[in-house]
């Protein structure tokens, strides 16, 4: 097994997350975590094993990821632990959901199915065949880099008609797509509002739905979210005037006026200009803002119309307090979610790990999430010339905030480099060999 001096602070880190696991084998964990930061080629589980050196046993490494895919929840909720004691994160913190499928191949995967393929891409492929994971992310702010979102978890969804004898012998139970993101995001809920945080939650107009929003308001955040443009509106209740006795029952939730967002986008009165940040730009938008009531959200929201060149764009906010910047920005930081999806994927290969096993796939789902989210903390405090140097790049440009692939490598260059610090050396190292050493590991890394 090959021996890495990774840095001091993420072995602390990976051997926290591996204290939710059983104490026989939870070891294993910083090992296979260091075999997937050094992984090339194809990112199998064959490779990360590979890249850590395992050889005799690496059958028990499989099994390993059974136990992490039962285990996931756990381990996220330390993860999320880990966030909140080493990012300065503000009173109010911002969950954002969504789904994304994964290709698979082979009939014998446990868990796929044909499902809508949200990037059709050149060929036009309306299906693909795979996972498709719920997933929660962290987004916060970067003083330099922006919006950053940390995933935490992804909970594996699988359609009823796709059900075997084989998922039921694990006891799933059939589950819908926003009743897996309410389930994931209660763990991270509870957690927060026990540090004494305020939660919002982003989401797109998929999960602007009624066994999505009540759940979450019965939990006491608030959900930002896209409305559609025929959605059904009311106006707010009348009040009670002030010599008027209330009546026998409950006073009424909704008024009995329906609103309609296009009417009230096509008219020329109520209109504003609001300055904000918007996908690391500042932008002035034109919006006009009210208050309606809403059944799938069980009462009084904020709604904000944004009017655009191609048209008008719908949002909600169950805070009917919240102001048209917070809930634009909100959802603005949505996009940090799409990122992730795409970084993990591309960088960490998401989805070529090709296991068969349910509890496995969803272990290496999770851990390539995971790695994603502690190279971002390990980078939080470092200086942009220690994640990247572009003295070799004369045409780009060095003001470019380091990519997630940039941040990848400087923590493979600082493991490698703590790798030779170490060795036994008994004269000092001329400086031609320090160089040689310092462009092997650039190379390496």
């Amino acid at each position: 097994m090959v021996t890495y001096h990774s840095p001091e602070d993420w072995q602390e880190w990976t051997d926290w997350l591996s204290c939710g696991l059983h104490a026989r084998n939870r070891w294993r964990l910083p090992v296979l975590m260091l075999g997937i930061l050094f992984a090339t080629g194809r990112r199998t589980v064959s490779s990360w094993l590979r890249a850590a050196g395992v050889s005799t046993d690496y059958q028990d490494y499989y099994y390993f990821l059974q136990s992490v895919g039962s285990h996931v929840g756990e381990i996220a909720e330390r993860l999320l632990v880990l966030l909140l004691r080493h990012l300065p994160l503000g009173e109010r913190l911002l969950l954002a959901v969504d789904d994304s499928p994964t290709k698979r191949y082979g009939p014998h995967v446990q868990g796929a199915g044909i499902h809508h393929n949200p990037t059709p891409g050149p060929a036009d492929q309306k299906y693909v065949y795979g996972h498709i994971w719920v997933t929660v992310s962290l987004v916060v702010r970067h003083a330099a880099w922006g919006t950053i979102g940390l995933p935490l978890l992804a909970m594996l969804y699988i359609r009823k008609k796709d059900f075997t004898p084989i998922t039921a012998q694990y006891g799933w139970e059939f589950q819908t797509k926003l009743e897996l993101a309410v389930k994931a995001l209660r763990r991270f809920i509870k957690l927060l509002k026990a540090a004494g945080k305020r939660v919002w939650v982003v989401a797109d107009g998929a999960y602007a739905n009624r066994s999505f929003l009540k759940p979450m308001l019965q939990s006491g955040v608030t959900v930002v979210s896209r409305l559609r443009r025929n959605a059904a509106l009311r106006s707010l209740p009348p009040p009670l005037k002030p010599d008027q006795k209330r009546g026998q029952g409950r006073p009424p939730t909704y008024g009995k006026k329906r609103l309609s967002l296009a009417k009230r986008a096509g008219q020329k009165r109520g209109w504003q200009t609001v300055d904000c940040v918007l996908y690391g730009k500042r932008v002035t938008k034109t919006v006009k803002t009210f208050l309606a009531t809403y059944a799938p959200a069980g009462g009084l929201i904020r709604v904000v119309i944004v009017r655009e060149d191609k048209g008008c764009q719908f949002f909600f906010c169950t805070d009917p307090e919240a102001s048209v910047v917070e809930i634009l920005e909100a959802f603005a930081d949505r996009a940090a979610i799409e990122q992730d999806f795409h970084d993990v994927k591309e960088i960490w290969g998401s989805g070529q790990q090709q296991v068969r096993n349910l509890w496995t796939n969803i272990a290496v789902f999770n851990l390539n999430l995971w790695m994603h989210t502690l190279i971002e903390m390990w980078c939080w405090n470092k200086a942009q010339g220690e994640l990247t140097d572009r003295g070799d790049s004369p045409w780009d440009d060095p003001d470019r905030r380091p990519s997630h692939a940039d941040r990848r490598q400087a923590l493979q260059r600082a493991s490698l480099a703590q790798e030779f610090a170490s060795l036994p050396i008994p004269e000092p190292v001329r400086e031609k060999i320090r160089s040689l050493l310092r462009r092997l590991t650039r190379i390496a890394a």
